[in-house]
């Protein structure tokens, strides 16, 4: 039994301050980034014109629609659990992640599939932002951090469990602020220079984007 995959069950009630945070700053890059108006030369002044979609926060918004959609059914699954008690020890929590991990996995064999969540455009868009936070030399120092704690070559299976033998990565505080915060049952985590959707209640790899920053 993993002590990492415990500790972070334990926790998966509370969301980082990080992630908090994050919501307000992603919306207002997005509402900043929307166009509403635009000079009227014929009549000297500014002339409304109609919004415009701005892409990157449809791309957010339809990232978040599918993020909904799956907690909801994690949810479903996870109420027709005996509830944790309180004083759950280890073995009861990870006798329960590993219950939740059977139920969601029979679900997604319906039809969850590599790029549910991380579709094309999404996978484009947090390359991008991914690219600022690991830029400069604070970015060369969280990239090295990650790989420090990346043991080498691993297989990482989509809907399978987080591979027990590979510590969960810190995650750069400038990364979480870059991308759209998550519910508490869903962690960003790095398997080398891989991100992935972890869910934390069940302890699976629900998606992942491959090289996401130069090592």
């Amino acid at each position: 039994m993993q002590t990492r995959g415990i500790a972070t069950r334990k926790r998966f009630g509370m969301r980082t301050a990080a992630q908090s945070a994050a919501l307000g700053l992603v919306t207002a890059a997005c509402a900043a980034s929307t166009i509403t108006a635009s000079l009227d030369p014929a009549q000297g002044g500014a002339k409304p014109q109609a919004t415009a979609v701005n892409q990157d926060a449809k791309i957010m918004a339809d990232f978040n629609g599918r993020v909904q959609k799956y907690v909801e059914e994690h949810r479903r699954l996870e109420a027709t659990l005996p509830p944790i008690p309180t004083d759950a020890t280890p073995q009861q929590i990870d006798a329960h992640q590993r219950a939740l991990e059977k139920l969601i996995q029979r679900e997604r064999l319906k039809g969850g599939k590599p790029g549910d969540f991380f579709d094309k455009d999404t996978r484009a868009l947090f390359r991008r932002h991914l690219n600022v936070a690991f830029s400069g030399p604070d970015g060369a120092d969280a990239k090295a951090e990650i790989m420090d704690e990346y043991p080498g070559p691993v297989n990482v299976v989509i809907n399978g469990r987080y591979p027990d033998t590979i510590p969960l990565s810190t995650v750069p505080p400038k990364a979480l602020q870059l991308l759209p915060p998550l519910p508490e049952e869903l962690e960003y985590r790095f398997i080398g220079d891989r991100l992935i959707l972890l869910d934390v209640h069940a302890h699976i790899v629900i998606d992942a984007i491959e090289k996401v920053f130069r090592r």
